[in-house]
């Protein structure tokens, strides 16, 4: 299969003139592709080269969205293929029962095979987690495997290996109630993801409604994790013995438009957060920084023109280059690198977000 080479900044239309020296180099995983819209993006270093993965179909929760993947060779990305579907069975009159998948999440098993969460169901209040693997890069996968019933794995973001072996999933469940409640809960495996225990709900899912969280590791082996809310900002939560418990989920002065997050914490201590700073709308996107958690500065705005920017995936490879994918306008999955020792910023003071910071993209 022949990769599709994506853009280096000077080709690139995209970006600005003069981007920041930060940008490494940004693309598209895919000019044209089989499916009319695509989101919820993820992206894993498998240890031999990048992969990718998103849902795309006719539309969001249209029966013929399934999991597309798209791997990382000689210098650029394959086109996708499609490694999943929600089809159930098959009528003896050829008709079939199919339903949406949602939410991929790509994570490589330390020692073991690349493992791809995804989530099946006509809505997120009655969808359930399933899983494949691969031992080849993403060539390959095996035959679905469901989660068992009251665990969905990763809900959109990436789980973090802890020591011991240990597997711990941000996850996140939302009701059959009008309207739902969004509750963020944790799930954690110590064989590799074949057995799962399970948090209690962390919140009433009412009087803060939470979901989505990703988590980041601090000193002396304290998490936090942090993720969407209906409440207009993002929320956060502590803990301090390897995710077992967990504290009560605070609101930060960082504003959320209902809008997918992700956060990764890079190897020299700081914490990398994208999101859309907006009390509304999925415009624009922008990355921030932060050594303790709490105090935040802007770093990058990635997208600032109308439309739809969103649900991002961020990772740091072993390269120590940091890579980004997320939704561009529901078309397309777009792909930028960072130099993270280019990464500087200016202090987010009350939630505003600081002038001085550059834009990669108009």
């Amino acid at each position: 299969m022949k990769p599709i080479l994506w853009c280096s900044l000077a080709l690139c239309s995209s970006l600005t003139a003069n981007p920041p020296p930060s940008v490494v180099r940004a693309g598209f995983i895919f000019e044209q592709a089989p499916f009319a819209e695509c989101h919820a993006s993820t992206i894993v270093d498998s240890g031999r080269g990048l992969v990718a993965a998103w849902f795309g179909g006719t539309r969001e929760r249209s029966p013929d969205v399934g999991i597309w993947v798209s791997r990382q060779e000689s210098g650029g990305w394959t086109a996708p293929v499609e490694v999943a579907n929600g089809l159930q069975f098959t009528y003896t009159d050829g008709t079939s029962l199919r339903y949406a998948c949602w939410n991929p999440v790509l994570f490589q098993n330390p020692g073991g095979p690349l493992i791809l969460f995804y989530k099946v169901g006509t809505t997120a209040q009655n969808w359930w987690g399933m899983v494949v693997t691969s031992r080849d890069q993403g060539v390959t996968w095996t035959e679905p495997r469901r989660l068992p019933p009251g665990f969905f794995g990763p809900i959109k973001n990436k789980p973090v290996s802890l020591p011991g072996g240990v597997l711990l999933a941000p996850s996140s469940d939302e009701s059959h109630e009008t309207p739902s409640a969004w509750r963020v809960h944790f799930e954690r495996s110590s064989d590799g993801g074949r057995t799962w225990t399970r948090t209690g709900p962390l919140n009433d899912g009412r009087t803060l409604s939470a979901i989505q969280p990703s988590i980041l590791v601090h000193p002396g082996g304290r998490l936090q994790a942090l993720g969407r809310t209906r409440q207009g900002r993002l929320f956060d939560t502590w803990s301090s013995d390897g995710g077992l418990n967990w504290g009560p989920l605070t609101l930060s002065e960082l504003p959320n438009p209902n809008s997918g997050t992700d956060a990764v914490t890079l190897r020299d201590g700081r914490h990398l957060l994208v999101y859309n700073h907006a009390e509304a709308g999925r415009s624009p996107l922008n990355v921030a920084l932060s050594r303790d958690g709490r105090a935040w500065v802007g770093a990058l705005v990635l997208e600032s023109e109308p439309g739809e920017f969103s649900y991002p995936a961020v990772i740091q490879a072993a390269d120590g280059l940091v890579h980004l994918t997320y939704t561009w306008k529901r078309k397309k999955i777009r792909h930028v690198v960072l130099d993270p020792a280019r990464l500087e910023g200016s202090p987010i003071t009350a939630g505003r977000w600081p002038s001085t910071v550059g834009t990669a993209a108009p």
